[in-house]
C-alpha cells in the first residue's frame, strides 16, 4: 500500500521488503474481508467481530500488520531519500502518489450512498458502508504526514542513530499515561510518535544496522519483542487484542499505545528470522511477477479491498438475507473460501477499473516547487482524508461535511501537481535543499544540509 520503491544498496530491489510489503497487504485484505459477523433483519444491518470470539485475539498479534507497513515504508522511503538531489522535488513526488489513487474514490463514494438510498435501498446499511469506505483512510493521512517528516528524521537519524527511536519510545509511554490518567484524546499524540518509531526501524534496517549474526539472534529479538507484549497485556492496561473490539473500552489501534512498539519489536524479529526463506521465495520468476504486479497496485488494493468487501456483504447478507455463521465454526469455515472468493473478484474488478490513476502518468510531480507549498499540500491533504476517515463519505447530520473533506485532499493535490513556470523553478533551484553528506572525522555522523 505504499508507493515507494524498495531498494538496496548496489543489489537493485531489495526483495526482502518487497515481500513484507505484499504479505501485510494480504494480511490486511484478508482479516478485514474475515473479520466482520453480519446479519440483516428489517432494514438494519447488525455487525460483529469474529476475533472478539474467546482465545483469538492472539491471532491479532501476527495479524495486525501495521507496524511491519511502516517499517518497510521507512526502508523504502530511505533507500530513495539518501540519493535524493532535493529534498523539495521527493516530497511533492511522493505526496502526489499517495493522493492520486484517493480521487476515484472521493468520486464514486461521495455519489453512490445517494444513489442507493434514492433507489430504494435501506439507509442504515448504505451509511454503514459509506462510513466504512473512508475509515481506512486514516492510515494514508498519517503515512502522508510521516513522509512530510522523512528530511528531518533522516537528518535525525544520521546525528543520533538508535537514540531517536529511544526517545520516540518515552513520548508514546508519557502519552499513554496522559491518555489513562487525564484525556483519551491524548492519546491521539500517538498515531505519530509510535508510526514515526515504526518507520525508523526501518531506516536502521535499509543501513544495515539490524544486519543479524545468525537466526538465533533475530528469534531472541522476537523473543523479546513479543514477551514485553505480553508483559505489558497480563500487568498493564492494555488489552490483548491488538485491533480494536466492539465494546472495548481501550483499544491499542485508535489511537495507537506504546504497546505497538513492542510488538514492533517482536513482528521485526520473526520477519528477520525468515528472511533467508522468504529472499529464496522472493527469487521465484512466478512470485516476482506477483510482487511486480502488486507493487504497483498496493495502494489500489488497499483502498478498495473494503469496497468489494461491502459489495459481497450488500449482495449476500442485505440482499439474500445470508448471516454470518458462527466464528469457528464449521460452517464459517466451510463459507469462508467462498466469502474471500467473491470479494477477491470484485477487488480484481476494482483493480482493473482504477488500478491506472496508480501506475499512469506522473510527469506533473516532477518539476520544482517551494518547501512551504509542499507542508501546506501534505497538511490539507492530510486533513481531509482524517475528516473522511472519522465522518465518512456520507453524514446525513452534515452533508456537506464530506464533500469539505474531499475537497482539501483534492486541495492539496492540486497544490503538489502544479506546473511551476520557468522563472519560479530557476528561483527555486537556488531555495531548494539538496541532500549532501557531511561527514565528520571520528565520527560516523551524517546528514543532509543545504549546499
Amino acid at each position: 500500500m505504499l508507493q515507494t520503491h524498495a531498494h538496496s544498496p548496489g543489489r537493485g530491489r531489495d526483495s526482502f521488503i518487497d515481500v513484507i510489503r505484499a504479505l501485510c497487504v494480504l494480511a490486511v485484505i484478508s482479516q478485514h474481508w474475515l473479520m466482520p459477523v453480519l446479519a440483516y433483519d428489517h432494514g438494519h444491518l447488525s455487525t460483529g467481530n469474529a476475533l472478539a470470539s474467546p482465545g483469538w485475539w492472539i491471532v491479532t498479534w501476527l495479524t495486525q500488520v501495521m507496524p511491519m507497513v511502516f517499517f518497510a515504508g521507512g526502508a523504502a522511503n530511505f533507500f530513495s531519500f539518501r540519493s535524493v538531489k532535493s529534498v523539495n522535488t521527493w516530497l511533492r513526488s511522493r505526496i502526489a502518489r499517495l493522493l492520486v489513487p484517493v480521487v476515484p474514490l472521493a468520486a464514486v463514494w461521495l455519489l453512490l450512498p445517494h444513489a442507493l438510498i434514492g433507489a430504494g435501498v435501506p439507509e442504515q446499511p448504505v451509511l454503514m458502508a459509506g462510513k466504512i469506505a473512508g475509515q481506512l483512510l486514516w492510515f494514508l493521512a498519517v503515512y502522508v504526514l510521516v513522509v512530510a517528516l522523512t528530511p528531518v528524521m533522516f537528518s535525525l537519524y544520521r546525528r543520533f542513530g538508535w537514540r531517536v527511536i529511544g526517545v520516540l519510545a518515552v513520548c508514546a509511554l508519557a502519552v499513554d499515561v496522559l491518555r489513562f490518567e487525564f484525556s483519551p484524546a491524548i492519546g491521539f499524540l500517538n498515531a505519530l510518535f509510535v508510526w514515526l518509531a515504526a518507520h525508523q526501524f526501518g531506516f536502521h534496517y535499509a543501513d544495515g544496522g539490524l544486519r543479524m549474526r545468525s537466526g538465533w539472534v533475530s528469534a531472541g529479538v522476537a523473543a523479546v519483542g513479543f514477551g514485553l507484549t505480553a508483559a505489558a497485556v497480563f500487568f498493564g492496561p492494555y488489552p490483548a487484542s491488538m485491533i480494536g473490539m466492539p465494546g472495548a473500552p481501550v483499544s491499542n489501534m485508535s489511537p495507537p499505545t506504546a504497546l505497538m512498539l513492542s510488538l514492533t519489536v517482536g513482528q521485526l524479529g520473526l520477519w528477520l528470522t525468515l528472511k533467508p526463506l522468504i529472499t529464496r521465495f522472493a527469487e521465484r520468476p512466478m512470485t516476482t511477477a506477483v510482487l511486480q504486479w502488486c507493487g504497483a497496485r498496493f495502494m489500489t488494493l488497499y483502498l478498495w479491498h473494503m469496497p468489494a468487501l461491502v459489495m459481497t456483504a450488500g449482495i449476500a447478507t442485505v440482499g439474500l438475507g445470508f448471516a454470518t455463521p458462527t466464528p469457528g465454526s464449521p460452517m464459517w469455515f466451510a463459507v469462508a473460501p467462498l466469502w474471500v472468493g467473491v470479494s477477491g473478484f470484485f477487488l480484481v474488478c476494482f483493480t482493473r477499473i482504477f488500478g491506472r490513476f496508480e501506475f499512469g502518468r506522473r510527469s506533473g510531480a516532477a518539476s520544482e516547487m517551494s518547501l512551504g507549498k509542499v507542508i501546506v499540500a501534505a497538511v490539507l491533504s492530510a486533513g481531509g482524508l482524517l475528516g473522511l476517515a472519522a465522518q465518512g463519505f456520507i453524514s446525513p447530520g452534515n452533508p456537506l461535511g464530506p464533500v469539505l473533506w474531499v475537497a482539501l485532499v483534492v486541495a492539496g493535490l492540486l497544490v503538489v501537481r502544479e506546473k511551476s513556470a520557468p522563472k519560479a523553478a530557476a528561483t527555486q533551484r537556488i531555495r531548494t535543499v539538496p541532500v549532501q553528506p557531511v561527514v565528520r572525522r571520528g565520527s560516523r555522523v551524517l546528514s543532509w544540509q543545504g549546499g
